[in-house]
C-alpha cells in the first residue's frame, strides 16, 4: 500500500511539474517588457483559438488585393509561401478576413537585397490602389544588401514599423534565413507590440497624440486613409523581390 501511494504521490507531481512547463512556455506580450528580452519565442499553436492563415498546403484564406483570384506569381514551395517577381502588375496578396485586435505570427525570409512588407488594417476600395495606402507596414528587407537598411534613420530596416519605429537591426536574420515576426494590435488599449525571433522590438500606440506625432514625421503624413481603418485585412506585399511567408496564424483578442 505504502509502495501505490507513493507513486500515486509522484504522478500527481508529475502533472504539476507539467502544467508548470506549459504556463513557462505560454506568449508573454506585456508591453512594458524589455526590448531585447527573449521571453515571447514559444506560443501554443494547438489552441483551437488560433486560425490558420497559412499552413503549406493552399491558398484558401487569401486572395489578390481588389481581386477575387490569387496571382499565379504566389506558388507554394517546400510548405512556404513563395512570391515569384517579374511578371508585370501588382501582386499584392490580402486576408480574405478582416481583423481588428488580434495576434499575428508568422515566419518569413528574403531574398539577396530584397524588400517585403507586412500590412494591417487595409480597407480595399477602388479608392485606394494599394494595401500600403491604408496599411501600416512590418517592414521585410535584407538589411545588408539593400540601401533601404540604413535610410530614414533605420526606421525602412526589416521588422521596423516602416518609416516610423525603427527596429534593431541586430534582432534579424541575413537574407535567406528565416524570421519570426509576432504582431500584436488591440485597439481597446491602444496598445500594439511587434517582436523578432523571440525579442520584443518595440511597441506603440494605435492612435492618439503619439500615433499622429508618428505619422507627421512620417511620408504618410498627407495620406487622408492611412492608419484610419481599425477593421482591415492582413497584407502580403509584392516588392518586386523574391520572398518567402510559413507558419502564418491569427488569434483574435477577446
Amino acid at each position: 500500500m505504502k509502495v501505490k501511494h507513493r507513486i500515486k504521490l509522484i504522478s500527481l507531481l508529475s502533472i504539476f511539474a507539467l502544467f508548470a512547463c506549459k504556463k513557462e512556455l505560454s506568449p508573454n506580450l506585456d508591453p512594458k517588457a524589455e526590448v531585447g528580452q527573449g521571453q515571447n519565442a514559444e506560443i501554443d499553436h494547438s489552441d483551437q483559438e488560433w486560425l490558420i492563415l497559412f499552413d503549406g498546403t493552399d491558398f484558401d484564406e487569401w486572395r489578390g488585393y481588389r481581386s477575387s483570384e490569387i496571382s499565379d506569381s504566389w506558388e507554394i514551395q517546400d510548405g512556404s509561401m513563395h512570391f515569384i517577381p517579374g511578371k508585370p502588375g501588382s501582386h499584392n496578396i490580402i486576408s480574405r478576413k478582416k481583423f481588428e485586435n488580434f495576434i499575428l505570427t508568422l515566419e518569413w525570409k528574403v531574398s539577396k537585397g530584397g524588400n517585403s512588407g507586412i500590412f494591417w488594417g487595409v480597407f480595399e476600395s477602388d479608392d485606394y490602389s494599394q494595401p500600403y495606402l491604408t496599411g501600416p507596414e512590418i517592414q521585410i528587407l535584407d538589411n545588408d544588401n539593400n540601401e533601404e537598411g540604413t535610410a530614414a534613420n533605420g526606421t525602412h530596416a526589416a521588422g521596423s514599423l516602416f518609416d516610423m519605429i525603427a527596429c534593431d537591426p541586430a534582432l534579424i536574420k541575413p537574407y535567406n534565413q528565416w524570421n519570426t515576426c509576432i504582431l500584436q494590435v488591440d485597439h481597446r488599449s491602444n496598445m500594439a507590440s511587434v517582436e523578432m525571433n523571440g525579442n520584443k522590438a518595440f511597441n506603440f500606440s494605435l492612435s492618439g497624440e503619439e500615433w499622429e506625432n508618428l505619422v507627421a514625421g512620417s511620408k504618410f503624413k498627407d495620406w487622408n486613409g492611412f492608419g484610419k481603418y481599425t477593421l482591415g485585412h492582413i497584407g502580403l506585399q509584392d516588392h518586386g523581390d523574391e520572398v518567402w511567408f510559413r507558419n502564418i496564424k491569427i488569434k483574435e483578442i477577446k
